[in-house]
């Protein structure tokens, strides 16, 4: 009895079971979800006096950068900001329809609205869309109970956390965040920390680029802090790449005589 008691116990390793599973499911018919990449690189810590975010400002379009300097924190009342990453369409959107609901919730009540009210909004419309919303978010802010940094996936779970980070630099990002934040850091040091996080996601990842953006929320104030340094400064050209007639050697000449021919086409006007 005990002998077989044994022989069930798992054996270490890995569990090829969903493998073969998926490869039941592909010979079927099933047609596998396709791997997004979100691209960008978004961050945010909490420091002594409250919260500081930042981000790259690189978009994409597959492999063309669309824009050098694109704007990924985004405005959600005085108290708190939200960065964006993936689809920046829907980042764009969402932050704005939520924004518009913490609008009217303050004037409703006449009260700062509290950070876990944007996080319950912005997660409860993602997890009614099932991950559809390309919007990957590192939400951020003050309030009287105190400072909150939340992390948010595009299906629609959340944490609560001294530090985040988001976006396919993210990685990147994190080892900087678990080899130097610690707790009650001054502003200066969040701001060079998050900076540092921002860069090493931008030199490190193919989707992340160009400037670092910061915005530093504080209890009684905020400052957003636009191109906050420019990470990628283009180099200056060495040499004159302009060659003299001549330098390089002509193989063959083709002439093709093209006849041009011209033809008036008079068209009825219409009256009707």
């Amino acid at each position: 009895m005990q002998i077989e008691q044994f022989r069930n116990i798992p054996k270490s390793g890995f569990n090829f079971d969903n493998c073969k599973r998926n490869a039941d499911l592909i010979r079927g018919g099933f047609q596998p979800p396709k791997t997004v990449k979100t691209g960008t690189t978004i961050v945010g810590i909490i420091f002594k006096d409250g919260v500081i975010l930042g981000a790259d400002t690189r978009a994409t379009e597959g492999p063309i950068v669309s824009d050098k300097n694109c704007a990924k924190i985004h405005y959600l009342a005085k108290n708190m900001y939200c960065c964006g990453a993936g689809t920046a369409a829907d980042t764009e959107m969402t932050t704005d329809m939520i924004a518009s609901q913490l609008e009217l919730h303050r004037l409703n009540t006449g009260r700062q609205v509290p950070v876990v009210a944007a996080n319950t909004l912005l997660k409860q419309m993602l997890f009614r869309y099932q991950g559809h919303i390309s919007a990957a978010l590192v939400l951020g802010g003050v309030d009287k109970t105190g400072a909150y940094i939340y992390s948010i996936h595009p299906h629609g779970s959340t944490d609560k956390l001294p530090y985040a980070t988001m976006g396919s630099g993210s990685l990147a990002a994190m080892s900087v965040f678990e080899a130097r934040w610690k707790p009650d850091m001054s502003e200066e040091d969040g701001k060079k920390l998050v900076r540092d996080a921002i860069a090493a996601g931008v030199f490190n990842d193919l989707g992340s680029g160009s400037n670092i953006d910061l915005c530093v929320i504080r209890k009684d104030s905020t400052e957003y802090l636009r191109n906050y340094e420019l990470a990628n400064k283009k180099g200056k050209r060495q040499l004159d790449y302009s060659f003299k007639p001549g330098t390089t050697a002509v193989l063959e000449t083709t002439t093709k005589n093209l006849e041009i021919t011209e033809e008036v086409i008079l068209m009825p006007m219409e009256t009707a």
